[in-house]
This record gives structure tokens, sequence and C-alpha cells, in this order.
């Protein structure tokens, strides 16, 4: 059963969270936006989606309350429900110039652009730290949901604010497996007490609830390879796979299950445990003989 998320709440002394009002299949009950510190200016983590009027005004509501402002915004990647919104951040917070949109470049590099926005984009660096009254936040290069990915390190609260890398329910998708499950390793390694989520509620269970992701892909990556071991005569196809290792899924849902398959079968080739061929436009796996 989803989680009922107030549209704004305060989650600790030093963080509220501002519902994106964007709720959808990918987003949840929509994008959690994160207004940081407990000064007369805070840090903005993410601005939701463009054209959520709702949102803005409990935005604009929260920081009256707070008697704020904004000090500056972080985007954690660049997807739409996540960026979107920063025009309309902008525009009904009358910020001003000095008012940096700060993140991660794209890798490999490529020119980007905030749209319906003069600002353009302040990069960081893997590891800066940003501080503002009562908090101090750390980009973390966490690359596998997209290849821009940061996590913040709340320093104060052993806390994390993970993006689209960890989720409050279900799990994540992702653009390239391989470094995803060791952006989940690094997230381990951070020790947090606490994860805040880019969508779903707060995870208070931090630690065991990234294991439980790296624990979900390597039980499919073990499926993987014990069904390429049985059958190392053939080659198979993403879908073959899927008909043997989801069965009790529903049909219907077998052609996203092979679109997850194909994420592990690259990771699998990057660590040279399989091989690819192509048959006439037909991408096949075989076990390596290596």
């Amino acid at each position: 059963m989803t989680t009922v998320i107030p549209k704004i709440e305060q989650l600790s002394s030093r963080v509220w969270r501002i519902l994106g009002c964007n709720p959808g299949p990918y987003t949840l009950q929509g994008t959690n936006v994160y207004l940081v510190g407990t000064g007369q200016k805070r840090i903005l983590i993410d601005t939701g989606d463009a054209d959520k009027p709702e949102y803005i005004q409990n935005l604009k509501d929260t920081i009256k309350t707070q008697q704020t402002g904004i000090q500056q915004i972080l985007i954690t990647h660049y997807h739409h429900d996540h960026v979107g919104g920063i025009a309309d951040v902008c525009n009904g917070l009358d910020l001003g110039s000095t008012v940096s949109v700060s993140k991660l470049p794209r890798n490999p590099p490529q020119e980007e652009s905030i749209e319906s926005s003069s600002k353009s984009y302040n990069y960081l660096q893997d590891g800066e730290v940003l501080k503002t009254d009562g908090a101090t936040l750390r980009a973390v290069y966490t690359p596998g949901h997209t290849d821009d990915h940061m996590v913040l390190v709340l320093e104060e609260e052993q806390a994390v604010f993970t993006g689209d890398c960890i989720l409050g329910e279900g799990t994540a998708v992702f653009e390239d497996l391989f470094t995803y499950m060791k952006s989940l390793e690094k997230l381990v390694s951070l020790k947090p007490q606490k994860l805040y989520p880019g969508h779903g509620p707060v995870i208070d269970d931090a630690v065991p609830k990234v294991q439980m992701y790296i624990d979900h892909r390597n039980m499919r990556e073990r499926q993987i390879m014990e069904v390429l071991s049985g059958n190392t005569d053939k080659w198979m196809t993403p879908m073959d796979m899927v008909k043997i290792i989801y069965v009790d899924v529903p049909e219907h849902l077998h052609i996203a299950a092979a679109g997850n398959v194909d994420h592990h079968l690259t990771k699998l080739e990057k660590e040279n445990k399989i091989v690819r061929r192509d048959d006439g436009g037909t991408v096949q796996w075989q076990k390596s003989s290596l």
C-alpha cells in the first residue's frame, strides 16, 4: 500500500519536504523537494516538474512561514521531474541572478540548458561541500540511474538525500546497471542513518534498504547466470530468459522484465562473464567459455 505523504511536512529541525504534486507510475506520490537549513537563506534540493501551481504555492507558503529564502538550488540529476520546475521556482519566488542552480555535469560532457530560464547550470565536483546555516551538504557522484546523478550527504544528521538512486517505496530504474551497483555499494559505505529519497517516504533503516536493492539485483543476476549455465549449447535472447525466470509474472509485464534482464546482461558482458552475438538483428547471449 502506498504511503500517504503530506504536501508540506517538517522532517527534522533542518529539513522540510514539499511534495511536487506530480504523482505518476515513476514519480510515486510526486517528486520530493527539500528545503534544507535553519537560517534566513536555505538550500533547495530539486525543483519538481513544470506547471504545478499548487506545489509552487506550497513552496512559497513554507518559505514565508519559516521567514526564510533560497540561498541556492541543487539538482540531483537531469530528469524532468527534478529540473522541470526550475523556471517556475525562480519566477514564483522572484529569485535573482545571485541564486545559482548547481548539479554535476553529464558524463560524457554535453551542453545543457535550463528550460524557460535565462539561468545556466553551475557545475559541481564530486566531493564538493556546500554550506548553509544549520546544514552541511557533500555532493557524492552516484551514476547509474543517470550519468550525472549525485546524492547529498547531510553531515549533521548522517543522512543522505538520495535523488532517484534509492526510492522510498519499490525499486529504482537505471540507465546502466554496472555503474548503478557500484553506486549502491558507495551508499552503503557512507553508513547513513537516514535516507531522504527523491520519491516516497523517508527511510529510517537506511543501510538495510540499500542492501535490499543490492540483494535484489544480485538475485536476478544469479538467476540469469543459472539459466545460461544450464543452456550452454544455446544462444538466448532476454525474452527467452524472462520466460524461465519470471514464470510467476503476468505475460503483459514480460517486455518490461526483458528490459531489466537486458541491463543485467550488459553488466555481465562488461565483467566478461557472458558474450553476445547479433543474429540477423536479434541480440543473443551465451555464457563465456573463458
